[in-house]
């Protein structure tokens, strides 16, 4: 085995070379104090890139949509959210045991809650929690990296406005969406009031994210970043290399995708795999195994073996994630080893 190709996540990616010189001489001072010239440049740049009045500096992606629930709601209020969304499929209860808000789960199309039913579970008066934030996750997760139209944001957005309901965005991959979709990625952030996005995914900066919104919003969103523990000192060693994962590498992200498309289309010419195939629009590509007769840890294992990390994501599922770290070459490798063990099953 030469070298292992992880195609678990777009979160294995290593910081750049000028990340790494970016961190050792990056300009610091006590964030606490809002003296930390790096930090306040990298919220003014993520800001501005998302179209948002202020951004906030976050350790992590759920501490971000954690400070944004602690904000938005209060004790015993209602959240509507997609039933296998991030927040709540991933994020150990934060809605409930943090924010202390009874999440309502809407299904839909694709990771989108269906509008209709957005809106009938809406709840204003009456004995009921009543609902004060409606969660989208742009792209998703779950859904194979699906990139939610901005279309079908704005008839969501429609009926938040109508009952004067915010919306918060997960935002993890917005820029994968927006290249995706073709939009800047304002125009995605402009569907909701806040919104998270991760540096440390397809970006590669090595830690943080950002949290966006109203000056208003991100003022008391720092008191709720305070009580989760995430006010940090001179923390410009890391923004420094949000920076440059702001300023250089959301175009990039093109290239995950064109070799994700490259990863399924010859996926589906392998025999016994075109069935369980799902195409993402992003950098995901999605296999189930069941109709092979053999666990998705068992194949994952298959492929460690032949030196391809992939994710196991349930009994039959298994999902392949390109990024930064991962060229053309290596996505051929990975499925020269679908083909082998396809063979030998």
């Amino acid at each position: 085995m030469s070298k292992l190709i992880d195609l678990r996540s777009d979160t294995v990616t290593k910081p750049t070379q000028k990340m790494r010189e970016a961190m050792m001489n990056a300009e610091v001072g006590d964030d606490c104090y809002g003296e930390d010239p790096t930090v306040n440049r990298l919220e003014e740049i993520a800001a501005k890139k998302i179209g948002k009045e202020s951004a906030m500096f976050v350790p992590t992606g759920t501490m971000g949509n954690t400070s944004a629930l602690m904000t938005h709601v209060r004790h015993g209020d209602a959240v509507i959210m997609e039933p296998d969304c991030h927040i709540y499929y991933y994020e150990r209860g934060n809605v409930s045991a943090i924010a202390g808000a009874l999440p309502v789960l809407i299904t839909g199309d694709g990771g989108c809650p269906d509008p209709e039913l957005v809106e009938d579970a809406i709840q204003r008066n009456g004995n009921r929690p009543k609902t004060t934030l409606i969660c989208l996750e742009n792209t998703h997760n779950r859904a194979c990296g699906r990139a939610i139209p901005v279309e079908k944001m704005k008839v969501i957005q429609d009926i938040a406005k109508k009952y004067g309901i915010p919306i918060h965005l997960d935002g993890a991959r917005i820029f994968n969406a927006g290249i995706a979709l073709g939009v800047d990625v304002k125009d995605i952030a402009d569907c909701v009031d806040s919104v998270m996005f991760c540096l440390s995914k397809g970006l590669g900066a090595p830690i943080g994210s950002m949290l966006a919104g109203t000056a208003d919003f991100i003022k008391k969103a720092r008191i709720a970043r305070k009580r989760l523990g995430g006010s940090m000192r001179q923390a410009g060693v890391i923004a420094s290399a949000g920076i440059i994962a702001l300023e250089e590498m959301t175009e990039r992200l093109k290239d995950d995708h064109d070799n994700a498309k490259f990863l399924a289309d010859e996926l589906s010419k392998v025999d016994k795999i075109a069935e369980g195939l799902t195409k993402g629009e992003t950098n995901m590509v999605m296999f189930d195994t069941k109709h092979i007769n053999i666990s998705a840890s068992d194949f994952a294992k298959k492929l460690l073996e032949l030196g391809i990390k992939v994710s196991v994501y349930g009994p039959y599922r298994i999902r392949l994630v390109t990024h930064k770290d991962v060229d053309k070459n290596d996505i051929s490798i990975a499925i020269d080893s679908f083909r082998e063990i396809i063979k030998n099953l």
